[in-house]
């Protein structure tokens, strides 16, 4: 029997059910209050004790309760993608308790499966299951050593980032939705305290996020006490004056001196003690935690060295193409130059912020024409394009997904501020990335595979896939004909060469003692973007280690699998087949993708 604050995920399997898609960093250390613990136990230990319960436990039921589990660990993850009979009250707990009593959670599964073993069928429901379960909760114990928690205070790691958009989807159509949200507004001042005592025991271990990724979060943080704070938006949009009155006022009485709380914290007391040092080893047990993160974010692991070395090989081969255009369309030019002049040049920038957005709006248009071209399954939800909020202007560009059921579309946020300086060379490129033929038609499929996989094939998600196919998507709405000239072509040979780049930058900063001005510069001489992309662009290795190298390690592993189907299949190769093989699993691991390729491969000969 459940509870009403408990959502039935048993295998139901005609049921739609949906949750937020997890970003490889949402999976860090947080927890609701009164979580079950677990004791650990090694294998053979667990197996000795527990035999003849794991006997009767398969993969499916060990994952219902892990998911089950889950959105009770994270409710908002109900939140993110309207999951019918969800809850939307309560916020994460992020305290030490609730953190290692899911922390023995997940070592007794990770335990379980692993006595269980692999699936031997590719590409089973149970082989789907099994191998992103397994990838998930163990790598989410190898980077306990980072102690993500500790030092969660940048522009981009800290709760300001990512807390307000909640609110912004926060349902609130009827009276006991808006309890449940006035509910949840009412929790954020505990959350805030929170991590202000997280934080605080960081610096008392040594632990803590850059002095310069953390200075821009003041002025952010304290945006979202103003009145027109994204908190404030289930009043504002509910049609209900009592209840924007009782949003009002909770926010004047209890968030805005929360919301300031933490920014005089930053200001007054974390900024003088935050350290200088950019790179990982600066916090206690860097030297392990940066393998740890490349494992997590991009499910492959190889060495920063070798990372260092591809992305300098994968420079240098990008600059020829980039050469290549220069000479036929742009000549007399050094690809330096021209790139730096992209962003200020009247020629390829733009006049007005309507005109930037409106540039991406047209070009979405005619990316979706040409998605039956190169996909058999396409996804039911639509993609809208907004402007990013005034709290968020400096971002690059980002997606936040759909709802499962189609009826919510996903959102594409851009960059419209400073027009005069913005290159109109990356806008199609970076569209491609975060619409079609990525983000939204990836992330929009698994979210509508409904019961050809277990639902936590549908909700996980991992930056090797699915960064790696958003960067491959680049690439393939060239070979679609998408891009409208060769300044647009060279937005996307600067693109390419930016997630390139940070395989040289990201190693380099973490591991090879290079400093933020080296980086911005290695970046500006090889991309087209604007220097304040860029400079918020390495702001961004710098706060979030290891993520980045995922986008360009999971597209060469994409792109090495295609080149091995059109080698063996000739030409049996269907593009569209091909494609809906990788989209058909949900966001499996590269060593998954790999397995669940050639054996299509096999079948298909």
């Amino acid at each position: 029997m459940r509870t009403e604050n408990e959502l039935d995920l048993r295998p139901h399997r005609n049921r739609s059910t949906s949750t937020w898609l997890v970003l490889a960093a949402a999976l860090l250390c947080v927890g609701p209050t009164g979580c079950q613990s677990y004791r650990a136990l090694p294998d053979t230990a667990l197996a000795d004790a527990n035999g003849a319960r794991l006997a009767r436990r398969d993969v499916e039921a060990i994952a219902d309760e892990y998911l089950s589990a889950l959105l009770q660990y994270q409710p908002e993850l109900g939140t993110r993608y309207s999951l019918p009979g969800a809850r939307h009250d309560r916020l994460t707990d992020n305290s030490p308790e609730a953190r290692v009593a899911w922390q023995a959670r997940e070592d007794a599964w990770l335990a379980e499966l692993s006595v269980r073993g692999m699936p031997a069928e590719v590409g089973s429901r149970d082989w789907v299951t099994y191998g992103i379960l397994h990838e998930t909760l163990a790598s989410s114990a190898a980077i306990r050593v980072c102690r993500n928690e500790l030092w969660a205070a940048s522009s981009m790691t800290a709760w300001h980032a990512s807390v307000p958009s909640l609110f912004e989807i926060q349902p609130v159509d009827t009276p006991e939705l808006q309890r449940q949200a006035l509910q949840r507004l009412a929790a954020l001042p505990k959350y805030i305290d929170i991590e202000i005592a997280n934080l605080r025991r960081g610096l008392e271990s040594g632990y803590s996020a850059p002095r310069l990724t953390v200075a821009p979060a003041v002025s952010e943080v304290r945006a979202l006490a103003g009145a027109d704070s994204p908190l404030l938006s289930p009043g504002m949009r509910a049609g209900d004056p009592k209840f924007a009155a009782e949003v009002q006022a909770l926010f004047k009485s209890d968030i805005a001196p929360a919301v300031e709380r933490f920014a005089r914290f930053l200001e007054a007391e974390y900024l003088p003690r935050a350290r200088e040092g950019i790179g990982l080893g600066f916090n206690p047990d860097g030297a392990a935690c940066y393998p740890a993160l490349v494992r997590y974010y991009a499910t492959i692991q190889p060495a920063a060295s070798e990372i260092h070395r591809l992305g300098l090989e994968q420079i240098a081969g990008i600059r020829a193409e980039m050469q290549a255009i220069i000479d036929e369309h742009f000549a007399g030019a050094t690809i330096e130059a021209f790139l730096r002049g992209l962003n200020d040049d009247p020629r390829y920038t733009f006049g007005t912020e309507d005109e930037v957005l409106q540039y991406s709006v047209a070009a979405l248009a005619r990316a979706k024409a040409r998605m039956p071209d190169a996909f058999g399954r396409l996804p039911k939800a639509d993609v809208e394009i907004k402007a990013y909020p005034a709290y968020r202007a400096s971002g690059t560009g980002e997606y936040q997904s759909s709802s499962e059921d189609g009826t919510r579309p996903g959102i594409y946020y851009i960059a419209v501020v400073n027009p005069t300086h913005r290159s109109r060379a990356i806008q199609e490129s970076v569209l491609h990335h975060e619409t079609y033929p990525g983000h939204h038609l990836q992330g929009a499929i698994a979210l509508e595979l409904g019961d050809r996989v277990h639902p936590i094939a549908r909700y996980l998600w991992n930056s090797g896939f699915g960064e790696g196919w958003a960067l491959y998507s680049e690439r393939l709405a060239d070979e679609l004909g998408l891009y409208s000239g060769p300044l647009d072509r060279m937005g996307l040979l600067s693109d390419q060469a930016a997630r390139a780049a940070r395989l040289v930058v990201d190693s380099g900063i973490h591991t090879q003692g290079w400093t933020r001005q080296q980086a911005v510069d290695y970046m500006l001489n090889n991309t087209a973007w604007p220097a304040v992309d860029i400079e918020s662009e390495v702001n961004r290795y710098i706060a979030w280690p290891g993520q980045a190298n995922s986008y360009m390690l999971g597209m060469l592993e994409i792109r090495r699998l295609r080149n091995l189907a059109e080698a063996e299949l000739g030409t049996g190769f269907d593009l569209r087949a091909f494609h809906d093989q990788v989209l058909g699993h949900g966001s499996v691991t590269l060593p998954m993708l790999d397995a669940s390729v050639r054996a299509w491969i096999d079948e298909q000969r």
